[in-house]
């Protein structure tokens, strides 16, 4: 899917004081791309889930350690990429939780689950990981005029 359309990339510092960059990031994304309110919101939790799980787990919160997020958006769906330096990460090997169970912390796979259309990873050349979150939404006409 994404090789067939050109990217929006964002690479900055692995520090959770960046995430609100990186989903302000994803909302303009979205907005190019004609994606409601509802979708938007999704997705932009979706990716900071999945950027916080990066720094804190697979970056150890070194800083120093850079995070790329490429953006591909589309007709009627963005595929967004997450590209870490960590360790091999299985995704497959994250159990399905019961909404209904009461646990502190462990949502953020399950929260990526629930909130895109397709979630995969796979291992990234030699060192790193790339996390692959698909969202889907009923193409309209972006309005690029409004900030």
């Amino acid at each position: 899917m994404a090789s067939e359309s050109l990217s929006i990339a964002l690479s900055f510092p692995s520090d959770l004081c960046h995430l609100a960059a990186a989903r302000a990031f994803i909302a303009a994304v979205c907005k190019v791309g004609g994606f409601d309110q509802a979708s938007t919101d999704a997705l932009a939790l979706a990716v900071h889930e999945a950027l916080h799980n990066v720094i804190e787990h697979a970056h150890k919160n070194r800083a120093e350690v850079p995070l790329e997020i490429r953006c591909y958006p589309a007709p009627g769906f963005v595929e967004i990429q997450i590209l870490d330096e960590g360790a091999p990460f299985d995704l497959a090997a994250v159990p399905q939780l019961d909404p209904a169970e009461l646990r502190v912390g462990g949502r953020g796979v399950f929260l990526m689950r629930a909130l895109t259309d397709e979630l995969s990873c796979r291992p990234r050349g030699q060192r790193g990981n790339v996390l692959r979150l698909v969202k889907r939404n009923a193409p309209t006409t972006p309005d690029c005029s409004r900030p």
